[in-house]
C-alpha cells in the first residue's frame, strides 16, 4: 500500500510512540499498589496493543481489514467529578524519588494526552483513508483513556479541578448569545435545501448498499459507503507547471493576476518603451 511522505513519517512517530508508552505500562504495572490503577494499567496496555497491531498490519501493505472502532468503555462514573481545591501540597522534583501511585497516574495521564494530541495531528496529515480513520480512532481512544486516568486521580484527590467564582463565570460565559435569527434566515434557506438533497439523495441507496454489503469484507465495506475514496488519491510528482513566484503572482496593490494577464502587461509596457524612444 502506497503512502505520502507525511502520513509515512506520521505513523513512523506514532509507532515509536505506541512501542514507548506499551514498554512503559509494563513498568507501572510492576510498581502499581492501588488494585483500580493496577486494573487500568492493564486494560490500556492492552488497546494500545492492539492499536499499534492494527498501524502495523497497515505499515506492511494489508488492505483488507476495518479500523478497529474507538474505544468508549470507560470504568467510572463522569458523575463522580469532584471540583474546587483543597489543602494542596507542595511539589518539586526529587532526588530519591519513586513510582508511587501518584507518579505512575501522572506518567499515565501525560501519555495518553500526548498520544491523542499526535494522532489527531498525524490524521490530519493524512492522504489514506484507512489510515486517516485509523488515526482519528486512535485519537479518540486516548482521548477516553486520558478521561478515565484523569476520573481516577480526581477520585484520589490527586488532581484537583478549580473553579472560578460562580458570578464571575456566568458573567464571562453569558457574554456570548446564539447567532441572530437573520443571519440564519439568510443564509440558512439556501443551506437547508442543499442539505435536504444531499440527504434524500443518500438516503435513496443507503438501504441498497446496506443490503450488500453483507459478507463483504473491510475493505470492500470501506469502498462501499467511500466510492473511489482510496482510488481517489494521487500520489507523487506528477510534474505540474512551475510554480510562480509570489512576486510574479500579486500586483502593486495586492491582486492576483493571471499569467495571461501579466503576459499582456509586459507587452503594453514594451510597446510603451518602444514608443517613447521613437
Amino acid at each position: 500500500m502506497p503512502f505520502g511522505a507525511h502520513e509515512s513519517m506520521e505513523l513512523h512517530e506514532i509507532l515509536t510512540e505506541k512501542i514507548n508508552m506499551i514498554t512503559h505500562f509494563n513498568l507501572y504495572a510492576q510498581e502499581a499498589r492501588n488494585p483500580q490503577l493496577l486494573d487500568m494499567i492493564v486494560r490500556h496496555q492492552q488497546e494500545e496493543i492492539v492499536a499499534y497491531n492494527e498501524m502495523v498490519s497497515m505499515a506492511h501493505g494489508n488492505t483488507r481489514f476495518t479500523p478497529i472502532p474507538a474505544n468508549t468503555d470507560i470504568k467510572a462514573s463522569e458523575q463522580q467529578v469532584r471540583y474546587g481545591l483543597t489543602t494542596r501540597r507542595q511539589a518539586a522534583p526529587q532526588a530519591d524519588a519513586v513510582l508511587s501511585d501518584s507518579e505512575i497516574a501522572t506518567a499515565m495521564l501525560l501519555c495518553h494526552k500526548n498520544a491523542a494530541r499526535n494522532a489527531s495531528w498525524a490524521a490530519l496529515e493524512c492522504a489514506d483513508p484507512n489510515l486517516r480513520r485509523t488515526m482519528m480512532n486512535s485519537a479518540a481512544t486516548c482521548m477516553n483513556q486520558a478521561y478515565e486516568v484523569f476520573l481516577f486521580m480526581n477520585q484520589q484527590g490527586l488532581y484537583q479541578v478549580p473553579t472560578l467564582n460562580p458570578q464571575t463565570a456566568e458573567t464571562f460565559l453569558n457574554s456570548y448569545q446564539p447567532a441572530p435569527q437573520e443571519l440564519q434566515a439568510e443564509y440558512g434557506v439556501q443551506g437547508a435545501g442543499r442539505m435536504g438533497q444531499t440527504a434524500n439523495a443518500y438516503g435513496a441507496g443507503n438501504v441498497n448498499t446496506s443490503m450488500n454489503m453483507a459478507g463483504q469484507s473491510g475493505m470492500e465495506r470501506n469502498a462501499a459507503m467511500n466510492p473511489g475514496a482510496r482510488d481517489s488519491v494521487l500520489y507523487g510528482d506528477r510534474g505540474g507547471a512551475p510554480a510562480q513566484s509570489p512576486a510574479a503572482s500579486f500586483s502593486a496593490y495586492g491582486n492576483m493576476r493571471s499569467p495571461g494577464q501579466m503576459q499582456q502587461s509586459g507587452q503594453m509596457q514594451q510597446q510603451s518603451s518602444q514608443m517613447q524612444q521613437q
